[in-house]
């Protein structure tokens, strides 16, 4: 037997019930630690969640969707139900023996009989999630994935009153809506948490719908902060052992104080059930999306207006950078804010509006949440120091396409660069149309890459151009020569950062510098 491998999927089920039963709740005895006394600063397991859960519980809905189809004339409705459900198989049985008889298969096996019949009736396929309610007037946040394509949305209250949801706005970036439903009287509702108080350890409760069984309580903890799932550009996930189902997407994940610091959004399964690894949108990332979406209808978010890419050991030693750090720049939108505001390519960003910028994806993320229209301070790397920049942050454009290059047209031999496997030539009309390149292209084009090379480990390939060494602008063979010997002899680098234009983008190589003429080296000895 193959076993599937692991997967993140979204926590959200489609099923064919679509009324909220009561809710259950799971309380957890308290125990000492086995080692002794807890130490003082910590909190002890609560001898039951009930009373919290008996709180929060009403603010917690169902939302049901339906999504119109058409279905055959006479015949039943096949209920949604997830894959390998016990009841699959059984509902399958079942539309077979209740099939109109001029569509049973014939005994031979020759395929139905399809008579003449009316048109056939429109269909409605159902699909299960949560939500809760964050103001009294009747706004709910869910995952967008829960109501994507929906006609029709149906919100069930805890009371099991069924009210019919409009989309206020979604975001399909970090999985948010916000739907409204209009009450005759206020709804219970809950409040979000500041999540950056959040800590690993922490409890956990997460109420919602999983399996279509009703309002399910789980508890369990905090296990990790700040995970990066590869589901988007603004990843910063809370992971929870709390059991997390296919239905809880975008239900609560509550703290101790009855505030929600995430929203339930994907586990990490070999079979779509829990085991014991959940993730929830930080509540801090989710509200100020949801303001966005109460305001105007659809998200907006601030725009440096970069290409960027992740800072290595290599080109940290390369620059001069003592830790490695930050967001290196590829390229600048040309008109974009970071242009206007001089940052140019090889320039690392370290911190932005006093926030540092540990790593490459932490910049997107405090970009988008920067107030569109602030000016804020920008920290980079340059030439070897610190240097503040006043960008005015720009908002995101909903459509932003990269310009094609052009089909360029004479030619020149190669030149080794000792050491780095490669072999250049200046940008002549030949090489231009050897390897196409555009008719503005400035640098130096690689003509032969070593097999084996460092250069070849790094993607390195004919045609690609060298525009600058070590952030300064290269235009023949014999600029780059000088300027590796610069860096072998008077500066003792170790390697070299390269600004490399290939038919797709702009982005940093470092190269280590050895004395041969390129492929491994041999330690003497």
């Amino acid at each position: 037997m193959r076993l599937r491998p692991p997967r993140i999927l979204r926590a959200s089920l489609l099923a064919m019930l679509s009324v909220l039963v009561a809710p259950v709740v799971t309380s957890m005895p308290a125990s000492a630690p086995f080692w002794g006394a807890a130490p003082a600063a910590a909190r002890g397991a609560p001898e039951s969640f009930a009373d919290l859960a008996a709180k929060l519980a009403p603010a917690v809905v169902n939302i049901s969707t339906a999504t119109k189809g058409q279905a055959r004339a006479g015949a039943p409705d096949m209920p949604n139900l997830p894959p390998g459900s016990p009841f699959e198989q059984f509902f399958k049985d079942f539309m077979e023996r209740n099939r109109p008889p001029g569509e049973r298969p014939s005994p031979r096996g020759e395929g139905p009989s399809r008579p003449e019949r009316p048109e056939a009736p429109e269909r409605r396929s159902q699909s299960l999630g949560s939500g809760f309610i964050i103001d009294a007037s009747g706004l709910i946040v869910t995952n967008n994935h829960v109501i994507d394509g929906a006609d029709e949305i149906t919100v069930t209250l805890a009371d099991n009153t069924k009210l019919k949801a409009t989309l206020v706005g979604r975001d399909e970036r970090v999985d948010v809506a916000l739907l409204r439903v209009k009450a005759d009287k206020p709804l219970p509702s809950v409040q979000f948490a500041d999540s950056a108080t959040a800590r690993v350890g922490d409890w956990a409760l997460a109420i919602g719908n999983p399996f279509g069984l009703g309002g399910t309580v789980t508890a369990g903890i905090i296990s990790a902060l700040q995970r990066d799932i590869h589901s988007g550009p603004y990843d910063e996930f809370i992971q929870t052992d709390a059991s997390i189902n296919q239905g809880n997407s975008g239900g609560p994940l509550f703290n101790m104080k009855g505030e929600v610091i995430g929203i339930n959004t994907a586990i990490y399964s070999r079979s779509g059930g829990s085991i014991g690894i959940g993730f929830a949108v930080p509540a801090n990332l989710a509200k100020s999306v949801v303001a966005q979406l109460r305001e105007f209808g659809r998200p907006r978010r601030g725009w440096l207006g970069v290409r960027i890419q992740q800072v290595t050991a290599e080109i940290a030693e390369s620059v001069g950078l003592k830790e490695v750090v930050g967001a290196m720049i590829a390229g600048t939108n040309e008109g974009g804010p970071a242009d206007k505001g001089k940052i140019r390519p090889g320039d690392i960003v370290v911190r932005f509006n006093n926030q540092d910028v540990k790593e490459m994806r932490n910049l997107p993320r405090i970009v988008a949440e920067t107030t569109i229209g602030q000016e804020v301070p920008i920290t980079v790397w340059r030439d070897g120091k610190e240097i503040i920049l006043p960008i005015i942050i720009g908002e995101l454009p909903t459509d932003q396409q990269a310009a094609a290059p052009k089909k360029g047209e004479d030619e020149a031999r190669g030149t080794e660069l000792t050491g780095l496997g490669l072999q250049v030539g200046p940008i002549t009309p030949g090489n231009r149309e050897k390897f196409q390149l555009a008719n503005d292209q400035k640098g130096v084009v690689i003509t032969e890459v070593t097999p084996g090379s460092s250069a070849a480990e790094r993607g390195l390939k004919p045609g690609d151009v060298i525009v600058e060494m070590q952030q300064e602008a290269v235009n023949s063979p014999a600029d780059v020569q000088k300027r590796l010997e610069t860096l072998r002899k008077q500066q003792n680098r170790r390697s070299v950062l390269l600004l490399i234009q290939s038919r797709d983008a702009r982005h940093w190589v470092p190269l280590p510098l050895t004395a041969g003429t390129g492929g491994p080296q041999r330690q003497p000895g």
